[in-house]
C-alpha cells in the first residue's frame, strides 16, 4: 500500500511539473506554426526556419524526457528526427492540461470529500443529507480522478514512445540485442573471474604453501634444534600468512556477509577493509535481491579497490541510495584522474552491471575526480 501511495504522490509530481511545460509547449507550437507558414512557400526559409526550431523542439524534448524518467517512469529513446520532436511537442501539450485537468478534480473531490470534517466549522449545516450526497459524490470523483493520474501517466508514455520511439519493433530488436551482447558479457566475466581466482591462487597461497614445505623440510633435516626451532618459527609465519592470503581470495570471490548480514553490512566491510578512509552513504528502503546486492558490492569493492591501486587519493566517497526500485551508486575519489574505462577491472565491472540490464558510467579527467555511477534494477 505504501509503494502504491508512493508512486501515485510521484506520479503526480510528474503531471504537475508536466502541466506546467504544457504552457511552453504550446506557445512554442503556436510560434513555430506561424514562423513555418510565413516561409511555406520558400524552401531556402524553410531550412533556415528549421534549425532553429529543431534546436528548441530538442531541448524541450531532453526536458520531458527526463521527467517521464525520473517521475513517471517511462524510458524514451535519445535518438530522434526533428520532425518527430516537433509534432510530439504538438500534441503533447494537449496532454499536459488534461493532467492539470485531472489533478484539479483530485483536489475538488478530496474538498467535497472530506468536508464533515471541517464544514461544521464552516458553515451552519441544515441539512445533513445534502452534505452526505455532496461527500458521496466527491469521494467518487476523487477515486476517478486519481485512476485517472494513473491513466495519465500511461498515456504520457505511449505518446512519447509513438513520435520519438522506439517503436516496440525496435524495442524487441534492441532487447534481443542486449541480451545476447550481457550473455557473452557474463560469459567473458565468469572466464576473467577464473582467470584471476587462478592467479591470486598461484602468485599468492601457493607460493606461501611452496615456501613452507620447503621450511618444514629444512627443519626436518636440520640436526640443530636451534636452526630447527627457527625455521618452525618462520613456517608458523608463513602459514599465518597463507591463510590470511586465502582468506582474502575467498573474501574476494564472494563475501559471506552479503548473505548473512546484508548489503549495507558488506559495504561497511569495504570500508573497514580499505587502507584508505571512505566516507559510505547508504540509504536502503528495501534489502535488494541476490542479483542486484551482488552486483552492487562488486562495483564499489572493485571501484574502491582501483582508486587504493592507482588514484593516490586522500580518501573515496560512496553513496548507494534506493530510489524506485533501483540502487544508484556513486564511488568518486580526488585523486590524480586518467582511468581507462576499457581496462580488465572496470570493463569487467561494466559487463556485470549490463547483464541486470543496469548502467554503468566512468569519468575519469586527468587530475581527477574520478567518478563512477552505475544504476541497477533491483527487480
Amino acid at each position: 500500500m505504501k509503494a502504491v501511495v508512493g508512486r501515485g504522490l510521484r506520479l503526480a509530481t510528474g503531471l504537475l511539473i508536466g502541466s506546467g511545460a504544457a504552457v511552453i509547449e504550446l506557445l512554442f507550437t503556436l510560434l513555430a506554426g506561424i514562423a513555418l507558414l510565413l516561409v511555406l512557400a520558400w524552401p531556402r526559409g524553410r531550412r533556415a526556419v528549421m534549425r532553429p526550431l529543431a534546436a528548441g523542439a530538442g531541448k524541450l524534448v531532453e526536458m520531458e524526457r527526463h521527467r517521464l524518467r525520473t517521475l513517471l517512469g517511462e524510458r524514451v529513446a535519445g535518438t530522434y528526427e526533428p520532425v518527430g520532436a516537433l509534432r510530439y511537442l504538438a500534441v503533447r501539450w494537449a496532454l499536459g492540461l488534461l493532467g492539470a485537468v485531472v489533478l484539479l478534480s483530485v483536489m475538488i473531490g478530496a474538498v467535497y470529500g472530506t468536508f464533515f470534517l471541517y464544514g461544521w466549522v464552516i458553515v451552519d449545516i441544515r441539512n445533513p443529507g445534502t452534505v452526505a450526497m455532496g461527500m458521496l459524490g466527491g469521494l467518487f470523483l476523487l477515486f476517478l480522478a486519481i485512476q485517472g493520474i494513473f491513466g495519465v501517466a500511461a498515456l504520457e508514455g505511449k505518446l512519447a514512445r509513438h513520435f520519438l520511439g522506439p517503436s516496440h519493433q525496435e524495442e524487441l530488436e534492441r532487447r534481443i540485442e542486449q541480451l545476447a551482447t550481457s550473455r557473452a558479457g557474463v560469459v567473458d566475466a565468469v572466464h576473467d573471474e577464473r582467470r584471476r581466482i587462478e592467479r591470486d591462487l598461484h602468485d599468492g597461497v601457493q607460493q606461501r604453501l611452496v615456501a613452507l614445505g620447503m621450511l618444514l623440510g629444512r627443519a626436518r633435516r636440520s640436526g640443530d634444534p636451534e636452526r630447527a626451532d627457527d625455521l618452525l618459527r618462520q613456517a608458523h609465519e608463513q602459514s599465518r600468512e597463507a591463510l590470511t592470503e586465502l582468506r582474502e581470495v575467498a573474501w574476494r570471490v564472494y563475501p559471506t556477509v552479503l548473505d548473512e548480514a546484508g548489503l549495507r553490512a558488506a559495504l561497511e566491510t569495504v570500508a573497514e577493509r580499505s587502507p584508505l578512509p571512505v566516507r559510505l552513504t547508504c540509504v536502503l528502503k528495501h534489502e535488494p535481491g541476490k542479483a542486484a546486492a551482488n552486483v552492487a558490492y562488486f562495483v564499489v569493492s572493485e571501484s574502491v579497490t582501483n582508486a587504493v591501486k592507482h588514484s593516490e587519493a586522500p580518501h573515496i566517497e560512496v553513496e548507494v541510495i534506493e530510489e524506485a526500485r533501483t540502487l544508484r551508486i556513486r564511488v568518486r575519489d580526488y585523486g590524480r584522474g586518467g582511468a581507462d574505462p576499457e581496462g580488465s577491472g572496470l570493463f569487467g565491472l561494466a559487463r556485470r552491471v549490463a547483464a541486470l540490464d543496469g548502467l554503468l558510467q566512468i569519468k575519469s579527467p586527468l587530475g581527477g575526480p574520478t567518478t563512477i555511477t552505475a544504476e541497477i534494477p533491483c527487480e
